[in-house]
């Protein structure tokens, strides 16, 4: 599914090496769940001040993958990711991993979480947090 109107997305290359290939010859599903938060992660970094960074952490709840295609060693991929409603202290977080066809490998929605670094408790995803996020980003 791709950014639905008014949203953005970051998107970020990745090269298959040997370490993410597994007896079968293809990409191991650990490495799509690696990417998953790799790119948001590289999102987060690229929309975000040194501050808040600094006093925001990130969490997983949730992960739902879909794995359409096998990839194989040396393959490039494209990695594009936006950001839903948040949702008090959550939002839900689109990815797409695509080869160099264009054809989807695998897609995937996670549940990310605010926690405050300071306290480490939830806290709300607050407007200039969400904002550049669903404005997108450099990638």
């Amino acid at each position: 599914m791709p950014a639905p109107a008014g949203r953005h997305g970051f998107s970020m290359p990745v090269t298959v090496t040997a370490a993410d290939i597994d007896a079968l010859g293809h990409v191991n599903n650990i490495h799509y769940l690696r990417w998953v938060q790799d790119v948001a992660t590289a999102h987060w970094h690229s929309v975000a001040t040194p501050e808040q960074v600094a006093a925001h952490i990130w969490v997983v709840t949730r992960h739902e993958i879909d794995y359409l295609k096998q990839t194989l060693p040396g393959e490039t991929l494209l990695l594009t990711t936006w950001v839903g409603e948040p949702k008090g202290a959550r939002f839900d977080r689109f990815v797409e991993i695509a080869g160099a066809d264009g054809r989807l490998r695998a897609r995937a929605v996670t549940t990310w979480a605010l926690i405050d670094a300071a306290s480490g408790q939830l806290m709300r995803v607050r407007a200039d947090l969400a904002g550049p996020l669903m404005r997108g980003g450099t990638g």
